[in-house]
């Protein structure tokens, strides 16, 4: 049977990365890795590993990298939250940016709250209780 395994994403600071991964969204260090003949580290971060049968994110440094151009394809990561309130007060009481306070889906019923990460990805927090609703 097929998994989802990981999404990756670019990052220009790899420790302010990990410490908004791991410290503000509460999710776990699960490894690294560096390759020296390529200049990039890789740190991959979630609420649980692979072998649990969770999806994680891979945070690529690129060592010779200072920034990265966005783009307009990539929209969020998305991330259940049993109360998206409290998760929203805690996340922005520890320092983390909130961009769009949680709250009911335009023209729906779907509670959801943005959040953005040190290089700008968005992080979509859905009330669990709506999850697998889909949006509206």
């Amino acid at each position: 049977m097929s998994q989802f395994l990981h999404t990756m994403i670019r990052v220009v600071d790899l420790e302010k990365s990990i410490h908004f991964y791991t410290q503000i969204m509460g999710m776990k260090l699960l490894r690294t890795s560096e390759n020296t003949e390529y200049r990039y580290t890789l740190a991959f971060v979630g609420f649980d590993d692979e072998s649990a049968g969770a999806g994680v994110i891979e945070l690529t440094h690129n060592w010779d990298n200072d920034s990265y151009e966005m783009g307009n394809a990539f929209g969020h990561l998305a991330i259940g939250e049993q109360d998206i309130y409290g998760r929203c007060q805690a996340i922005a009481a520890a320092g983390g940016n909130i961009v769009r306070a949680p709250g009911p889906v335009a023209g729906g019923t779907t509670e959801i709250a943005f959040v953005e990460d040190p290089d700008g990805y968005k992080i979509e927090l859905i009330q669990m209780s709506s999850a697998s609703k889909g949006l509206g």
